[in-house]
Parts: C-alpha cells; sequence; structure tokens
C-alpha cells in the first residue's frame, strides 16, 4: 500500500502540481512587481522634470519621498492587481486564449492611463503646486487647449512615449512569454491564488487601523511641502478625486455679490485688541480639543450633572463662554475651524483636499512668528482624514500620534486612551521651550466608548456609554491641569479647552438643532488676570483671532475670525451640516435649507438676519472655491 502510495507516478503527479500552482503564483509575483516599478518610475520621473524643485531637497529627502511614497504606490497596485488576480483565478476552470487577451489588453490600458496622467501632472504641478486630481477635467475646453505651449506639449508627449514604449517591451519581455505558456491545473490551485488576491484589498485600504489610504500617509516633512508632494502617488490621487468629486464647486450665485461683502463687513467689524485679560504679554498656550465635548455634559453649561466634575469645577477658576458652538460636526472639520479659524462647509471638509488646505492660514504659523515653538500631541491615528497633510502644511515643529506610543498602550479602536496621551503631553512640556504653543486632541470619548474605567452609569445604553467615556476624559483632564498647577511655570500659562464638535447624546439631539453644535469653551491658567462667565456668542472660527489679538494682534488673514473681546463685535455663530446650515444671533435663531433653498425654522429673525446668514455663506462659497 505505502508502495504504491509513493510510486514515481504519484511523484511527478505532485511535482507538477506545485510547478504548476507555483506557475501563476511566480506570474502573480511578477505582475506585482511589475505595477510597483511603474508606479516608482513615475515618481522618478516627477523629481526629474522638476528638477530645479528637486534640487531644494537633499539626497536623503528625496529618498525618504521615494521610500514614503511605497505606502500609495502598494495601495495602487492592490487595485491593479486584484482584477488581475481575478482573471488569473478564472485561467485555472477557463484556460483559453482570451485570458490571455484579457490581462494584455487590461495592463495596456492601464499603463496607457498611468503615462497620461504623470506627464500631464509633471507639467501642471509647476504651475498649480498640487498633485493632479480631476481639477483639469474642469479646464478642457478649446480655450485651454489653445493656451498650450506647443514645445511644452511636445517635449511632455515624447516623455510619455519613451515611458510608454520602455514599460511596454519590459512587459512583453519578462511576463508576457510566462503568461502565454500557463497550463492546465488542478481547481484546487484557485483556492490559493484567489485568498492571495483577496489580500490585495489590504495594499489598496494602506492599514488595518480606522484610517484608509489618503495623501496623510506620506506626508513626513515638516517644512518642504514639495518633499511630500514628490511621495503622492499621483495616479492614486487622480483616480481618488473621481470617487470623492475633488473640484467641488459652490455656487457663485447664491445670494447677491454686490450685498455679500456689505453683510458680512457688518459681521466682522474691525478689530479692537485694546481689552486684556492676561497679566503676562507671551504666556506658554495650551489648546487643548476634546473629542465630543457638547455642553450637555457640562453642568454649568445646563447639562448632565456629575458627568464632568473636574471640567465644572475648573469653569469658576477661568473664563467660560456659555454660548458657543462648533461650525460643523466632525472633527476633521473642527481642527480647521480652531487651527486655521475657517468655517465647516455644507458639502465638503476642506482637509480632505491638500491643494485647498495649504492656502488657509494657520493659527500655528501666526503663533510661530511670535517666538512660539510649537507641537501637536494626539492618541489617534495622525493619517486618518488627512489630518497629517493638514498639521504638516501648519508648520507643527514636532508631532506626536499613536505611532509615537508603546504599542501595548494602543488598546482602544482609536489609538491610545487619554490618560496615557496626557502624561505624554506633560512630558512634552516638560522639556518644551518657553514660550510654547501645544495643541492637544483628545479621543476616548469618541465611539464605541470603551474606556478603561469603572463605568459611572451602567453601560446598559449608548447614551450611558457616552456618558462614562466622558467621565473618564474629564477624570484624566482634571488630572493633567492639577501637574499643570503643581508647576512653577503655571502662572506664565493659559490654557484653551474646547470641542472638535458637539453630540446628539445625550437626548439624540436633530441634525439642525443648535443644541448639538454647542459646545463649551474655557480659557484658564495662572497667565489669566480674572475669572468670568461671558455670554457672547461665539464660534470655533473666533478662536484664532482671540487669542492672538490677547498676545499680540487680531490677523486679518482669518477673515472668518473675530477677537470676542472686540468692542465692536456683532455676535454670532454660524454652523453647518450636511445641505445647510444654521445661524446664530442674540435672542435669534434662524436654519437654512440648501437644498429645499428654504428656511426651515425661524426665532425672532427678520429679513436682515436671514440676509446676513446668506451673506455668510456665499462668502464661505466664494473663498472655497478660489482656494
Amino acid at each position: 500500500m505505502l508502495k504504491e502510495l509513493f510510486s514515481d507516478s504519484v511523484i511527478l503527479s505532485l511535482l507538477l502540481h506545485f510547478y504548476l500552482m507555483r506557475d501563476r503564483l511566480l506570474l502573480f509575483a511578477k505582475l506585482f512587481g511589475f505595477w510597483m516599478l511603474v508606479m516608482s518610475v513615475g515618481r522618478i520621473c516627477f523629481l526629474v522634470y522638476n528638477y530645479d524643485l528637486s534640487s531644494s531637497l537633499s539626497a536623503g529627502e528625496i529618498t525618504l519621498s521615494l521610500m514614503h511614497g511605497l505606502k500609495m504606490d502598494l495601495s495602487m497596485t492592490g487595485y491593479a492587481m486584484a482584477l488581475t488576480g481575478l482573471l488569473l483565478t478564472l485561467s485555472v476552470f477557463v484556460p483559453g486564449r482570451w485570458i490571455v487577451f484579457c490581462i494584455n489588453s487590461f495592463t495596456l490600458l492601464f499603463l496607457v492611463t498611468c503615462v497620461v496622467i504623470v506627464i500631464i501632472d509633471m507639467e501642471l504641478y509647476r504651475h498649480w503646486g498640487f498633485r493632479m486630481n480631476t481639477t483639469p477635467l474642469f479646464y478642457m475646453g478649446s480655450e485651454a487647449i489653445g493656451s498650450i505651449d506647443v514645445w511644452v506639449a511636445t517635449k511632455t508627449l515624447v516623455i510619455g512615449i519613451i515611458l510608454f514604449v520602455l514599460l511596454s517591451w519590459l512587459y512583453f519581455k519578462l511576463i508576457t512569454p510566462q503568461l502565454k505558456n500557463l497550463r492546465a491545473t488542478e481547481k484546487k490551485v484557485a483556492f490559493i491564488l484567489l485568498p492571495v488576491t483577496v489580500l490585495m484589498f489590504l495594499f489598496i485600504r494602506g492599514s488595518v487601523s480606522v484610517a484608509p489610504m489618503n495623501t496623510g500617509f506620506v506626508y513626513f516633512h515638516k517644512t518642504k511641502m514639495y518633499a511630500n508632494h514628490a511621495a503622492i502617488n499621483v495616479v492614486w490621487n487622480f483616480f481618488k478625486s473621481l470617487s470623492r468629486t475633488s473640484h467641488i464647486e459652490y455656487p457663485e450665485n447664491f445670494f447677491d455679490k454686490s450685498l455679500t461683502e456689505k453683510y458680512f463687513n457688518e459681521l466682522h467689524p474691525k478689530q479692537d485688541s485694546g481689552f486684556s485679560i492676561l497679566n503676562t504679554p507671551k504666556p506658554n498656550v495650551i489648546l487643548i480639543i476634546v473629542e465630543s465635548f457638547t455642553a450637555d455634559v457640562v453642568e454649568p453649561l445646563g447639562g448632565v450633572p456629575d458627568i464632568c466634575p473636574r471640567f465644572n469645577s475648573l469653569c469658576s477658576e477661568g473664563i467660560l463662554f456659555d454660548n458657543f458652538y462648533s461650525s460643523g460636526d466632525r472633527t476633521d472639520k473642527g481642527i480647521v475651524s480652531i487651527l486655521s479659524g475657517y468655517p465647516a462647509q455644507p458639502n465638503s471638509s476642506i482637509i480632505k483636499y491638500p491643494q485647498k488646505s495649504q492656502h488657509l492660514p494657520f493659527l500655528n504659523r501666526s503663533m510661530m512668528a511670535l517666538g512660539y515653538k510649537t507641537s501637536f500631541t494626539y492618541g489617534g491615528d495622525a493619517d486618518f482624514a488627512n489630518f497629517r497633510s493638514f498639521l504638516t502644511a501648519s508648520g507643527f515643529g514636532n508631532i506626536t500620534d499613536t505611532d509615537d506610543f508603546d504599542s501595548k498602550l494602543n488598546t482602544s479602536k482609536w489609538g491610545v486612551h487619554d490618560g496615557f496621551m496626557l502624561k505624554r503631553a506633560l512630558q512634552e512640556i516638560d522639556t518644551a521651550h518657553a514660550p510654547y504653543f501645544k495643541v492637544i486632541l483628545t479621543q476616548s470619548s469618541h465611539e464605541p466608548f470603551d474606556v478603561p474605567m469603572k463605568p459611572l452609569l451602567p453601560n446598559t445604553s449608548r447614551v450611558n456609554q457616552f456618558l462614562n467615556s466622558f467621565h473618564y476624559t474629564d477624570s484624566c483632564l482634571g488630572a493633567f491641569i492639577d501637574v499643570l498647577k503643581s508647576k512653577e511655570d503655571w502662572k506664565n500659562t493659559l490654557v484653551l479647552i474646547t470641542a472638535d464638535h458637539g453630540h446628539p447624546y445625550p437626548g439624540d439631539k436633530p441634525l439642525q438643532s443648535k443644541e448639538r453644535f454647542h459646545i463649551p469653551f474655557l480659557m484658564l491658567g495662572g497667565a489669566l488676570s480674572k475669572d468670568s462667565v461671558i455670554h457672547t456668542i461665539g464660534n470655533q472660527t473666533d478662536i484664532a483671532n482671540t487669542l492672538l489679538a490677547q498676545i499680540a494682534k487680531a490677523d486679518e488673514a482669518f477673515v472668518f475670525s473675530n477677537d470676542l473681546f472686540n468692542a465692536n463685535l456683532k455676535e454670532h455663530a454660524v454652523f453647518y451640516f450636511t445641505d445647510g446650515y444654521g445661524f446664530v444671533l442674540p435672542d435669534k435663531f434662524l436654519v437654512y435649507d440648501n437644498i429645499g433653498k428654504q428656511f426651515i425654522k425661524k426665532e425672532n429673525t427678520t429679513l436682515p438676519d436671514e440676509e446676513l446668514s446668506k451673506a455668510y455663506q456665499q462668502k464661505l462659497y466664494g473663498d472655497f472655491n478660489k482656494r
């Protein structure tokens, strides 16, 4: 029996089976390597073509651009190999020349597409300063074609032809012969090829964390944006922009243009920085942005008692703004509103469009100009929602995220819990050179609210879980402030605490509700000369100029930001949700629906109030379009 089992014919059959399986896997690997080479060649061509810009980079920086770019190259290669892998798997069941034809056709078509995108991007970048997306599609009229320089067109076309010919020759030389010689094999080989193909979706996503592939994954340089741009895979960037409508255009005729500037200027009068709340001219500044910090968990703001006892007590020690609102409903919008004084938008998030966000004003850069050392600390993934590209463009001297912590501390879905993150922030403060500007973003109060603390309330509902997570974050925040107070430098420290956005819990507040956007804004620290509760209506966008006006003077670059201590202030707040906005004035409130083109809520408002709100949105539309 054993002799028969291990006969020569059986052994030969096993060896043949392994060879046939190996044949397809080797072909898969060659195709994978080919597409990785195509992507790398495209990046090298970009660097060489823009040699004048590349010369500003050191050899090490160029090497890092190439290496960091591999992350996005893997994602793009994953897309190509997902289809190719399926065709190779089908070849097990349906042998024949049509499989060879399909793979060759797809390869050549996609190769042509890649080359065209690469050569157009090489030239456009010199003029636009950002990697190619779908924007050029909106300028493909006869006038645009006529404006193209003949020499430039000829040069890029020749480069494209050379690239295509060389890469096609390599493909037909190294891959096509093996593809044509594919032999029939046993069906079980498909059970090896299919999982390998499915693995490509991991490369496509770029990570196993909550953050899928985005341009922030390849950003690595703190000051040279060209180095970061060179790392971007332009083919990936172009196709991604197709899926997310990268070139979003807001209407320029939403409201009378002749009245827009007049009304907007009423909302943003000339800044008057005469009122001081500080007892030191240049304090250290710590800005803490708390995840989902709705006013409904703060007792002095009418919130649920005992959820945030530490913050409740801090409210009596500083200046509390009790009529303060977030600009949007997501962290990516809140960060921009706070750090760039720029409002959320109804159908976009400007942080997702680096070609626009890099042209925003940045509070961080204004602080740097005043001599501040800056840093950003976050327990989550800085690559999420393009945070890193925005923070890098902001010029932060140091960015700490989940990768900078011991892996043992990465115990939540979103990264490192607030207690550990705030301890790290204290360590960084101990070594910071004064004056410093430190921004801290928490994350533990984000769903799924799985905090490492005994629950205050029974975890029997999502609302209770949410409240328990805030009780945890509050305790961490209180401990953080306690340590700061014990330091000698507390007398020279100003702490600002606010939220990235509000939350529907508790109470399941509807999206159009102003209560959902009502958040705390607290100023405290030894650098304050007074404490008070201020009823002035304010927005996240106002933090930038309110702070700058105290340290130096308000900055006109922050067009949408008011100094909340300005004697000429026209109190208002605007918040945006999908396809609409809310507008808050003293004792007045309205909500506008962009789809229905009507006000869906009015409280004590008049026609001039409505026009003020429309002027604000038109100003935002026009500003967003031209960024």
